[in-house]
Protein backbone atom coordinates (compact mmCIF):
# COMPACT_ATOMS: atom_id res chain seq x y z
CA UNK A 1 0.00 0.00 0.00
CA UNK A 2 1.34 3.41 -0.93
CA UNK A 3 2.09 5.68 1.96
CA UNK A 4 -0.84 8.02 2.64
CA UNK A 5 -0.20 11.71 2.18
CA UNK A 6 -0.57 13.62 5.41
CA UNK A 7 -2.63 16.78 5.45
CA UNK A 8 -5.08 18.48 7.74
CA UNK A 9 -8.79 18.01 7.19
CA UNK A 10 -10.57 21.18 8.33
CA UNK A 11 -14.06 20.24 9.44
CA UNK A 12 -15.92 21.66 12.43
CA UNK A 13 -17.28 19.62 15.34
CA UNK A 14 -20.30 17.48 14.49
CA UNK A 15 -23.45 17.19 16.59
CA UNK A 16 -21.82 14.62 18.88
CA UNK A 17 -18.71 16.71 19.43
CA UNK A 18 -16.38 14.66 17.25
CA UNK A 19 -13.39 16.72 16.12
CA UNK A 20 -12.70 16.33 12.38
CA UNK A 21 -9.76 18.71 12.18
CA UNK A 22 -7.06 16.04 11.92
CA UNK A 23 -3.83 15.23 10.15
CA UNK A 24 -5.07 12.08 8.42
CA UNK A 25 -8.51 10.86 7.41
CA UNK A 26 -9.81 7.29 7.29
CA UNK A 27 -9.58 7.26 3.51
CA UNK A 28 -6.02 8.60 3.52
CA UNK A 29 -4.82 6.07 6.10
CA UNK A 30 -6.26 3.17 4.10
CA UNK A 31 -5.31 4.68 0.73
CA UNK A 32 -8.88 4.08 -0.35
CA UNK A 33 -8.76 6.09 -3.55
CA UNK A 34 -6.00 3.98 -5.19
CA UNK A 35 -7.39 0.81 -3.61
CA UNK A 36 -10.91 1.34 -4.96
CA UNK A 37 -9.52 2.35 -8.35
CA UNK A 38 -8.04 -1.14 -8.80
CA UNK A 39 -11.32 -2.76 -9.91
CA UNK A 40 -11.38 -2.32 -13.68
CA UNK A 41 -13.67 -4.79 -15.49
CA UNK A 42 -12.78 -5.35 -19.13
CA UNK A 43 -16.39 -5.91 -20.19
CA UNK A 44 -19.76 -4.39 -19.38
CA UNK A 45 -20.96 -7.62 -17.79
CA UNK A 46 -22.37 -7.06 -14.30
CA UNK A 47 -20.76 -10.16 -12.76
CA UNK A 48 -17.18 -9.42 -13.79
CA UNK A 49 -16.89 -6.97 -10.88
CA UNK A 50 -17.63 -9.78 -8.41
CA UNK A 51 -14.97 -11.98 -10.00
CA UNK A 52 -12.35 -9.23 -9.71
CA UNK A 53 -13.25 -8.24 -6.13
CA UNK A 54 -13.22 -11.83 -4.84
CA UNK A 55 -9.75 -12.47 -6.23
CA UNK A 56 -8.35 -9.13 -5.08
CA UNK A 57 -9.68 -9.69 -1.56
CA UNK A 58 -8.14 -13.17 -1.57
CA UNK A 59 -4.78 -11.68 -2.55
CA UNK A 60 -5.02 -9.22 0.35
CA UNK A 61 -5.70 -12.10 2.74
CA UNK A 62 -2.77 -14.02 1.23
CA UNK A 63 -0.59 -11.00 1.93
CA UNK A 64 -1.67 -11.11 5.58
CA UNK A 65 -1.14 -14.89 5.74
CA UNK A 66 2.43 -14.42 4.50
CA UNK A 67 2.95 -11.66 7.07
CA UNK A 68 1.82 -14.00 9.85
CA UNK A 69 3.55 -17.15 8.60
CA UNK A 70 6.97 -15.56 8.07
CA UNK A 71 6.79 -13.96 11.51
CA UNK A 72 5.68 -17.24 13.11
CA UNK A 73 8.61 -19.06 11.53
CA UNK A 74 11.02 -16.42 12.84
CA UNK A 75 9.61 -16.73 16.37
CA UNK A 76 9.83 -20.53 16.27
CA UNK A 77 13.44 -20.32 15.10
CA UNK A 78 14.11 -18.09 18.12
CA UNK A 79 12.34 -20.49 20.55
CA UNK A 80 9.55 -17.97 21.11
CA UNK A 81 6.49 -20.15 20.68
CA UNK A 82 3.79 -18.05 22.36
CA UNK A 83 3.68 -15.26 19.75
CA UNK A 84 3.97 -17.89 17.01
CA UNK A 85 0.84 -19.61 18.34
CA UNK A 86 -1.14 -16.39 18.01
CA UNK A 87 0.08 -15.85 14.45
CA UNK A 88 -0.74 -19.41 13.37
CA UNK A 89 -4.19 -19.16 14.99
CA UNK A 90 -4.78 -15.92 13.10
CA UNK A 91 -3.81 -17.61 9.85
CA UNK A 92 -6.46 -20.25 10.41
CA UNK A 93 -9.11 -17.59 10.98
CA UNK A 94 -7.99 -15.79 7.81
CA UNK A 95 -8.31 -19.05 5.90
CA UNK A 96 -11.91 -19.30 7.10
CA UNK A 97 -12.56 -15.93 5.47
CA UNK A 98 -10.93 -17.13 2.25
CA UNK A 99 -13.08 -20.26 2.27
CA UNK A 100 -16.21 -18.14 2.62
CA UNK A 101 -15.11 -16.09 -0.38
CA UNK A 102 -15.69 -19.16 -2.58
CA UNK A 103 -19.28 -19.27 -1.25
CA UNK A 104 -19.81 -15.78 -2.63
CA UNK A 105 -18.15 -16.58 -5.96
CA UNK A 106 -20.33 -19.69 -6.24
CA UNK A 107 -23.30 -17.35 -6.87
CA UNK A 108 -21.73 -16.89 -10.32
CA UNK A 109 -23.48 -19.27 -12.71
CA UNK A 110 -21.86 -20.92 -15.77
CA UNK A 111 -23.84 -18.59 -18.04
CA UNK A 112 -22.73 -15.53 -16.04
CA UNK A 113 -19.05 -16.50 -16.23
CA UNK A 114 -19.17 -17.41 -19.91
CA UNK A 115 -20.16 -13.85 -20.77
CA UNK A 116 -16.80 -12.41 -19.68
CA UNK A 117 -14.43 -15.39 -19.41
CA UNK A 118 -12.71 -14.63 -22.72
CA UNK A 119 -11.62 -11.24 -21.32
CA UNK A 120 -9.35 -13.04 -18.84
CA UNK A 121 -7.04 -14.22 -21.63
CA UNK A 122 -4.37 -16.53 -20.15
CA UNK A 123 -4.59 -15.07 -16.63
CA UNK A 124 -5.08 -17.70 -13.95
CA UNK A 125 -4.88 -18.15 -10.20
CA UNK A 126 -2.06 -20.59 -10.97
CA UNK A 127 0.03 -17.48 -11.62
CA UNK A 128 -0.53 -16.00 -8.14
CA UNK A 129 2.98 -15.40 -6.81
CA UNK A 130 1.67 -14.82 -3.28
CA UNK A 131 -0.12 -18.19 -3.26
CA UNK A 132 3.05 -19.86 -4.53
CA UNK A 133 5.14 -18.18 -1.83
CA UNK A 134 2.73 -19.39 0.85
CA UNK A 135 2.88 -22.94 -0.47
CA UNK A 136 6.68 -22.83 -0.50
CA UNK A 137 6.75 -21.40 3.01
CA UNK A 138 4.43 -24.13 4.29
CA UNK A 139 6.56 -26.79 2.62
CA UNK A 140 5.21 -27.64 -0.83
CA UNK A 141 8.54 -27.13 -2.60
CA UNK A 142 8.83 -27.71 -6.36
CA UNK A 143 11.63 -25.81 -8.15
CA UNK A 144 9.89 -26.00 -11.54
CA UNK A 145 6.98 -23.90 -10.26
CA UNK A 146 9.23 -20.84 -9.97
CA UNK A 147 9.73 -20.81 -13.73
CA UNK A 148 6.18 -19.56 -14.29
CA UNK A 149 7.36 -16.25 -12.82
CA UNK A 150 10.69 -15.88 -14.62
CA UNK A 151 9.34 -13.03 -16.75
CA UNK A 152 8.84 -10.97 -13.57
CA UNK A 153 12.33 -10.60 -12.02
CA UNK A 154 11.21 -9.35 -8.58
CA UNK A 155 8.65 -12.11 -8.10
CA UNK A 156 11.11 -14.68 -9.47
CA UNK A 157 13.82 -13.53 -7.05
CA UNK A 158 11.47 -13.58 -4.07
CA UNK A 159 10.07 -17.01 -4.84
CA UNK A 160 13.54 -18.43 -5.43
CA UNK A 161 14.62 -17.05 -2.06
CA UNK A 162 11.69 -18.68 -0.22
CA UNK A 163 12.11 -21.90 -2.21
CA UNK A 164 15.74 -22.24 -1.12
CA UNK A 165 15.08 -21.40 2.55
CA UNK A 166 13.80 -23.76 5.26
CA UNK A 167 10.01 -24.05 5.31
CA UNK A 168 7.87 -23.45 8.37
CA UNK A 169 7.89 -27.22 8.99
CA UNK A 170 11.67 -27.42 8.58
CA UNK A 171 11.94 -24.71 11.22
CA UNK A 172 9.71 -26.73 13.56
CA UNK A 173 11.77 -29.88 13.03
CA UNK A 174 14.93 -27.96 13.89
CA UNK A 175 13.18 -26.93 17.10
CA UNK A 176 12.48 -30.59 17.89
CA UNK A 177 16.17 -31.35 17.41
CA UNK A 178 17.14 -28.51 19.74
CA UNK A 179 14.79 -29.97 22.32
CA UNK A 180 16.71 -33.24 22.22
CA UNK A 181 14.71 -35.37 19.80
CA UNK A 182 16.85 -37.60 17.62
CA UNK A 183 16.24 -36.57 14.02
CA UNK A 184 18.37 -37.73 11.07
CA UNK A 185 20.77 -35.41 9.26
CA UNK A 186 18.84 -35.84 6.00
CA UNK A 187 15.94 -34.03 7.69
CA UNK A 188 17.93 -31.28 9.39
CA UNK A 189 20.50 -30.62 6.64
CA UNK A 190 19.12 -31.07 3.16
CA UNK A 191 18.40 -29.20 -0.04
CA UNK A 192 15.57 -26.95 1.15
CA UNK A 193 14.40 -26.40 -2.44
CA UNK A 194 13.41 -30.06 -2.79
CA UNK A 195 10.11 -31.53 -1.57
CA UNK A 196 10.18 -32.82 1.99
CA UNK A 197 10.14 -36.62 2.36
CA UNK A 198 8.39 -38.09 5.41
CA UNK A 199 10.68 -39.64 8.00
CA UNK A 200 9.95 -42.46 10.51
CA UNK A 201 12.20 -40.70 13.02
CA UNK A 202 10.17 -37.51 12.73
CA UNK A 203 6.95 -39.46 13.23
CA UNK A 204 8.48 -41.07 16.34
CA UNK A 205 9.39 -37.63 17.70
CA UNK A 206 5.84 -36.36 17.26
CA UNK A 207 4.51 -39.61 18.79
CA UNK A 208 6.60 -38.87 21.88
CA UNK A 209 5.19 -35.35 22.03
CA UNK A 210 1.61 -36.60 21.77
CA UNK A 211 2.35 -39.42 24.21
CA UNK A 212 3.39 -37.01 26.98
CA UNK A 213 1.54 -33.78 26.34
CA UNK A 214 2.00 -32.51 29.88
CA UNK A 215 5.79 -32.62 29.55
CA UNK A 216 5.83 -31.38 25.95
CA UNK A 217 2.83 -29.03 26.14
CA UNK A 218 4.24 -26.22 23.98
CA UNK A 219 5.39 -28.66 21.27
CA UNK A 220 2.01 -30.36 21.44
CA UNK A 221 0.28 -27.01 20.98
CA UNK A 222 2.61 -26.19 18.10
CA UNK A 223 1.75 -29.50 16.43
CA UNK A 224 -1.97 -28.80 16.72
CA UNK A 225 -1.55 -25.28 15.37
CA UNK A 226 0.23 -26.73 12.33
CA UNK A 227 -2.52 -29.31 11.82
CA UNK A 228 -5.11 -26.55 12.08
CA UNK A 229 -3.25 -24.53 9.46
CA UNK A 230 -3.14 -27.43 7.00
CA UNK A 231 -6.72 -28.45 7.76
CA UNK A 232 -8.02 -25.02 6.79
CA UNK A 233 -5.70 -24.83 3.78
CA UNK A 234 -7.13 -28.11 2.50
CA UNK A 235 -10.66 -26.86 3.07
CA UNK A 236 -9.75 -23.78 1.00
CA UNK A 237 -8.38 -26.01 -1.78
CA UNK A 238 -11.51 -28.18 -1.72
CA UNK A 239 -13.84 -25.17 -1.84
CA UNK A 240 -11.81 -23.77 -4.73
CA UNK A 241 -12.08 -27.02 -6.65
CA UNK A 242 -15.83 -27.40 -6.07
CA UNK A 243 -16.50 -23.76 -7.01
CA UNK A 244 -14.58 -24.18 -10.27
CA UNK A 245 -16.44 -27.43 -10.96
CA UNK A 246 -19.76 -25.70 -10.30
CA UNK A 247 -18.99 -22.84 -12.67
CA UNK A 248 -17.04 -24.41 -15.57
CA UNK A 249 -17.40 -28.16 -15.03
CA UNK A 250 -14.35 -29.98 -16.38
CA UNK A 251 -13.28 -27.39 -18.95
CA UNK A 252 -9.53 -26.49 -18.96
CA UNK A 253 -8.47 -23.57 -16.78
CA UNK A 254 -7.72 -20.20 -18.37
CA UNK A 255 -4.01 -20.56 -17.60
CA UNK A 256 -3.71 -23.86 -19.44
CA UNK A 257 -4.16 -26.21 -16.47
CA UNK A 258 -6.63 -29.09 -16.53
CA UNK A 259 -8.94 -27.09 -14.28
CA UNK A 260 -10.83 -29.31 -11.83
CA UNK A 261 -8.40 -32.19 -12.46
CA UNK A 262 -5.43 -30.03 -11.47
CA UNK A 263 -7.20 -28.72 -8.36
CA UNK A 264 -8.29 -32.22 -7.34
CA UNK A 265 -4.72 -33.47 -7.54
CA UNK A 266 -3.61 -30.64 -5.26
CA UNK A 267 -5.85 -32.09 -2.54
CA UNK A 268 -3.45 -35.04 -2.30
CA UNK A 269 -0.57 -32.78 -1.23
CA UNK A 270 0.33 -32.47 2.44
CA UNK A 271 2.60 -30.02 4.25
CA UNK A 272 3.18 -31.81 7.55
CA UNK A 273 2.94 -35.55 6.75
CA UNK A 274 4.05 -37.02 10.08
CA UNK A 275 1.51 -34.94 11.99
CA UNK A 276 -1.17 -36.85 10.07
CA UNK A 277 0.44 -40.30 10.05
CA UNK A 278 1.13 -40.16 13.79
CA UNK A 279 -2.62 -40.19 14.40
CA UNK A 280 -2.84 -43.72 13.02
CA UNK A 281 0.07 -44.77 15.16
CA UNK A 282 -1.32 -43.45 18.44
Amino acid sequence: MSKPQRGRTSVSLDDEGVHWDQEMSYGQYLALEPLLACQSPLTDEHDEMLFIVIHQVSELWLKQCLHEAHAAAAHIAADQLRPAFKMLARMARIQEQMIQAWEVLATLTPADYARFRDSLGQSSGFQSYQYRELEFLLGNKHPALVEVHRAHPEHYRRLTEVLQAPSLYDTCLRLLARRGFALPDEVLSRDWAEPYVASPEVESAWAEVYGDTEHHWDLYELAEKLVDTEYHFQQWRFSHMKTVQRIIGHKPGTGGTSGVGYLSKALELTFFPELWSVRTRM
